[in-house]
């Protein structure tokens, strides 16, 4: 009977460490695996949000595809007049790292801001489309500001900015809206490869063309601020682990050629 016994416990041992192994082996796999969030062809997995206008609508066809790319563009706009936008993708997520290739093209749209000029972004942690207000410029989020040159000068691009937000950096609470990363200027219409790499509450690295350009700890919202207020008062939790990513409409043309994603373990 003891021997019995024991072979018994020696076999469950030796299931739980396969079983083990088979989970690892298949985590592995998982995590290693770029997921195409645009297709090429269509906007059906995402949804626009327009300030001034119900989650869906997509005021004067803002984002669309063209040519295989995504593309942001104000030709059917006679003045910009602070109708910032944000294309959401379907699923929220937590761990994870974004890349997207990006350039900005032609002139501003007329009426966009100074500061608009070659200036898009990637929001990350974000709230729904759908709990923005309809006049809401921004919808709470971390927000990975890409910018373009303006042919001289330097104009850093994965900054950081953020919307109804704090993060943490050296230690500190930082509440200052916006710090620049330390990329390099890109100037023109080439093509650039920004990644995020999203670590839930712990840490959010900027990377350009393979190099950290900026990271932070705990992003959380900021509960002075309005449209975050509305959040915490219907339950949202301070601390953010998790949200929407979408990418911005702000009065400059921009085209993105891939934006996919690869979800990382806890």
């Amino acid at each position: 009977m003891k021997s019995a016994s024991v072979l018994l416990l020696c076999s469950c041992l030796f299931l739980n460490l396969c079983l083990q192994d088979a989970l690892s082996a298949e985590k592995t796999k998982a995590q290693g695996k770029w997921i195409t969030l645009f297709n090429g062809k269509d906007l059906d997995d995402w949804t626009v949000k327009i300030r001034g206008y119900d989650a869906g609508d997509n005021f004067g066809n803002t984002f669309r595809v063209e040519d295989g790319l995504l593309k942001v563009g104000y030709d059917q706009y006679d003045e910009f007049a602070e109708k910032f936008g944000h294309l959401f993708y379907k699923d929220s997520f937590s761990n994870y790292i974004i890349r997207v290739e990006y350039r900005f093209t032609g002139e501003q749209s007329k009426g966009g801001p100074g500061w608009a000029f070659r200036n898009s972004g990637i929001m990350v942690h974000g709230q729904s489309p759908e709990s923005m207000s309809k006049d809401q410029k921004f919808p709470v989020s971390i927000e990975v500001q890409l910018l373009g040159g303006k042919g001289t000068g330097k104009r850093p691009t994965a900054n950081l900015c953020t919307p109804g937000t704090h993060v943490v950096m050296d230690g500190k609470l930082f509440k200052p809206h916006c710090i620049n990363s330390s990329s390099k200027t890109y100037h023109g219409d080439q093509w650039v490869t920004a990644e995020v790499e999203v670590r839930g509450n712990k840490i959010i690295k900027h990377i350009i063309d393979g190099e950290t350009v900026l990271s932070y700890t705990k992003p959380q919202l900021d509960d002075q601020d309005a449209d975050a207020k509305k959040l915490i008062e219907k339950g949202s939790p301070i601390m953010l682990d998790k949200g929407t990513i979408s990418l911005q409409s702000e009065s400059h043309p921009i085209e993105f050629r891939k934006v996919e994603l690869m979800k990382l373990a806890p």
